[in-house]
């Protein structure tokens, strides 16, 4: 067991017991700064974290009943053939240097865009409700088709996007969805969308699984403990902090 590894697991589990966000957002720059894993490794060990530890998210919300199916299905309509058209270019092409390059600006996007998503979370409502009135109802379906299908390629490229990103883009369509519908359906579709990509990445060796195991065994207590302090510390602080941590690390992958 790696000792680092298993409380790396619990700080980024406790992060995300918190805020909600986080953990695809800080996992994988983690895995390439900490434990020195090339990008394609680091984010492929990253989608499979994600998956397993917002399973036990997305059960959870599904017994409250807080899951638009017919919404999550639209989503996986665009994310998952996406996701899967992205890894069968990277098998057809091969994982060369280029790629490599590829993904680590897209990680570095990717982080500064959660990082703004995080920071003005609050505004976005209030676009989706002015966007509202340009958008006919009619058309919503094929949005959110298209918003999977934007999911579905920046997760693969980056391992992030589903859990903030995905939020955001939720609800810039739907704005009067309520908050717990809006996470229960975003949770739900990153599920299966993050082990559809984490697969892809597996079947062109990108898992460190020894490594993958000792996060989650430390990840487990600390989304508990996480959800707890939730309680006590201010949503600010800790939207702050999360956000500053975003973009440096955004901000050093770039460079």
């Amino acid at each position: 067991m790696d000792f680092i590894a298993i409380l790396s697991g619990f700080g980024i589990g406790a992060i995300v017991g918190m805020t909600g966000v986080g953990g695809g957002s800080l996992m994988t720059p983690l895995l390439i700064s900490v434990f020195k894993l090339n990008p394609a490794v680091a984010i492929g060990t990253d989608l499979w974290f994600a998956g397993i530890t917002k399973s036990g998210g997305a059960w959870a919300h599904h017994r409250h009943g807080h899951v638009d199916y017919r919404i999550t299905g639209l989503l996986l309509l665009g994310s998952v053939p996406a996701a899967a058209a992205t890894i069968a270019l990277m098998h057809a092409t091969g994982v060369t240097k280029g790629w490599a390059s590829a993904l680590t600006f897209s990680l570095g996007i990717a982080l500064l865009l959660t990082a703004v998503t995080v920071a003005y979370r609050d505004a976005w409502t209030a676009v989706g409700l002015r966007l509202e009135r340009l958008i006919p109802e009619s058309r919503k379906p094929w949005l959110t088709v298209l918003a999977g299908l934007i999911l579905g390629v920046l997760v693969s490229l980056s391992s992030i996007g589903a859990g903030a990103i995905g939020a955001t883009l939720l609800l810039l369509i739907y704005p009067r969805m309520p908050a717990h519908r809006i996470v229960g359906t975003d949770i739900a579709h990153a599920v299966p969308l993050t082990l559809v990509a984490g697969l892809g990445h597996a079947t062109l060796g990108h898992v460190e699984w020894a490594l993958l195991g000792s996060l989650l065994i430390g990840s487990l207590p600390g989304i508990w403990i996480g959800a707890n302090l939730t309680r006590r510390m201010p949503e600010r602080v800790v939207r702050l902090l999360l956000c500053i941590s975003l973009v440096t690390a955004g901000l050093k992958v770039i460079h």
